[in-house]
């Protein structure tokens, strides 16, 4: 291929936008979120299951976690896209890339945060990879061109100011119900943060433990129990992408979410 060819090819692929390129550098970041993910996941349940597989680094008897390598990873490329800004491409898809792996290793181990101690193969694991769910969706509505709160409709400021005041309530409000999927997506369709803050609260939601009395706190955990259809598919898709935990405890006992 001639020279100035490949070039244009360069360009048409990787465009030639700062790092602050929207839509674009979202979609780079999502694919090496995910992708680092998935790799760190596979990587931790083979060396939990086999023993041939390396596993992971110790250095003076201390494991060190990849949440280390991930905030590292997310410190660098923060400075650099700051430092250096803006970057042309190729540089600045190498920073999006860097910063997607580090993002993926750090939410991996989320659960590691909360609890300050290993609790990777545990039920309260499993907030990692509600975090990662969460992160994923919010992330994916960005890049598909959805703005948080409606920011991107012209307005005036008290208008502006009014319309997050009103889409927050109802995030806020669903988060407190437990579900925070629906508060993170309602951030950006707020229709779903509304679904979120009507519906009954979930057990061990804040919500639900400050203000239930025992009869409804009784419905909250009928209705979200371990054996509705919903909650055995949600925890088997958990287990397929994850891997079981070493313990399990019911849903209305798991204080951690």
């Amino acid at each position: 291929m001639h020279p100035s060819s490949a070039a244009i090819v360069s360009v048409h692929i990787f465009g030639n936008h700062p790092l602050h390129s929207g839509r674009g550098a979202a979609f780079v970041v999502l694919v090496a979120f995910l992708a680092s993910f998935l790799a760190i996941r596979t990587s931790a349940r083979l060396t939990r299951g086999v023993s041939w597989w390396p596993g992971g680094v110790q250095s003076g008897g201390v494991h060190l976690h990849h949440l280390v390598w991930g905030i590292c990873m997310i410190l660098v490329s923060g400075f650099i896209a700051f430092a250096a800004a803006p970057l042309r491409a190729p540089w600045w898809h190498i920073d999006a890339i860097v910063f997607g792996i580090g993002a993926g290793f750090t939410l991996d181990e989320f659960a590691l945060w909360v609890h300050l101690k290993d609790v990777y193969w545990t039920q309260q694991g499993r907030s990692s990879v509600d975090a990662v769910v969460v992160a994923v969706g919010a992330a994916g509505l960005v890049v598909i061109g959805t703005r948080p709160f409606g920011l991107d409709d012209a307005g005036s400021i008290w208008g502006t100011i009014g319309t997050v005041a009103f889409v927050l309530t109802f995030v806020l409000l669903s988060a407190a119900k437990g579900r925070v999927f629906l508060a993170v997506l309602g951030m950006f369709i707020p229709i779903l943060g509304m679904v979120g803050a009507i519906q009954l609260a979930r057990p061990h939601s804040i919500w639900a433990r400050r203000l239930y009395d025992p009869h409804k706190l009784a419905r909250a955990e009928k209705r979200y129990g371990p054996e509705k259809r919903l909650s055995r598919l949600g925890v088997w898709l958990s287990d397929l992408l994850a891997g079981a935990p070493s313990e399990r405890v019911p849903r209305s006992e798991d204080r951690s979410a």
